[in-house]
């Protein structure tokens, strides 16, 4: 039997004004984000998704954004939300350090990310990090939870750092599955479905 998981991206979150630090609390801010008023809107019709029915198992990341997004899915399916530091955002570190580096560059930070994996900020963490600890998550969960249908709700460069262990990227730096593309839209959803460890299609479903 099949094991599916759904990698969802939170919601919209709210924005936020003013001057944010560059030292240590920066990660704790990123932490606290909540859900915009479209965000609530957006994980409430997410969670409605007939893809997400009778979902087995659900963990979600510890930042405040990604836990308001699971919790209409607990809700729908009767279930609790189990939390997984290794579902957290990548750590973004001292901005200083992450502003000068995308100077001139003309792509966003996170196809940044993925084209110099090594590279990280001051107290952050490299795209290479992030990849391994997500993917040993995975295979946990996998291992797991055979024959369940699971979702894991998390971050964007997160969700397309773990895809970089089966998609390419192409000329654009977007990740490409068998001449697809999948897109980690906010708020998104992408089907996984395995053979045991084995990765048989990735697919978006459609919002």
């Amino acid at each position: 039997m099949n094991t599916t998981i759904y990698l969802v991206k939170h919601a919209d979150e709210q924005k936020e004004n003013g001057i944010k630090n560059t030292n240590d609390t920066t990660q704790l801010m990123n932490e606290k984000y909540i859900l915009s008023v479209k965000g609530e809107e957006q994980s409430k019709k997410l969670s409605e998704n007939p893809e997400l029915n009778n979902i087995d198992v659900l963990w979600s990341s510890s930042y405040a954004r990604a836990k308001a997004t699971a919790k209409y899915i607990a809700n729908r399916n009767s279930i609790e939300i189990n939390i997984d530091d290794r579902l957290n955002e990548r750590k973004l570190g001292n901005l200083k350090d992450l502003s000068s580096w995308m100077e001139n560059k003309t792509i966003g930070v996170v196809q940044a990310y993925l084209l110099d994996k090594k590279w990280k900020a001051r107290e952050g963490e490299s795209c290479e990090e992030a990849t391994e600890r997500i993917t040993l998550f995975l295979k946990e969960i996998l291992k797991e939870n055979m024959g369940k249908r699971i979702v894991l709700v998390s971050h964007g460069a997160l969700i397309s750092f773990l895809l970089t262990n089966w998609c390419e990227l192409n000329e654009e730096t977007k990740l490409v599955f068998n001449d697809k593309i999948i897109e980690i839209k906010e708020p998104s959803i992408t089907k996984l479905t395995f053979d045991a460890q084995k990765l048989l299609n990735i697919e978006t479903v459609d919002l």
